[in-house]
């Protein structure tokens, strides 16, 4: 199954996602959406469109990407991931920022987790980031198993 994943992201996380999807989907292309147009779509029989989340919203290229060519997604088989720290409202958060038809006709989807680089914030995200998860360093918390659960469907 050839494989195209497109991510959205601001500071690298989703970047470092789809490359962990990527490693485990075997020959994926992947595609920065804040590099500019997206590949064409009809030489890959599976797509998948990550983001990472700012205050609960996908980052605009993800959303442009997905308005433009919902139509082109129809008849293949597509997955959706969110990247982000708060895991507790995955289905809220996928509520909020795909449509019902994106979500149902989805093979799968899910929220891997994120990364928080205090290198790559600035200073209202570090704060925010030391209040909810008390902390200000470095951490991965992208879910591995999640990761395999999301490749395990859309790959059956």
């Amino acid at each position: 199954m050839k494989t195209l994943i497109l991510y959205a992201t601001k500071h690298g996380a989703a970047g470092e996602a789809a490359r962990r999807i990527a490693g485990r989907m075997g020959a994926a292309a992947i595609h920065d959406l804040k590099q500019g147009e997206a590949p064409s779509l009809a030489g890959f029989d599976c797509v998948i469109v990550g983001s990472s989340l700012y205050a609960g919203a996908i980052r605009k290229e993800a959303k442009a990407f997905l308005a433009q060519h919902a139509g082109a997604l129809q008849g293949k088989k597509y997955g959706l991931f969110l990247v982000g720290m708060d895991a507790g409202r995955e289905g809220e958060f996928f509520r909020a920022n795909f449509s019902p038809e994106i979500l149902r006709a989805s093979a799968a989807t899910s929220f891997v987790g994120g990364i928080f680089d205090p290198k790559k914030a600035n200073i209202l995200e570090r704060l925010i980031v030391r209040a909810v998860a008390k902390t200000s360093a470095y951490f991965d918390a992208i879910d591995e198993d999640k990761i395999d659960r999301f490749v395990a469907e859309l790959t059956k």
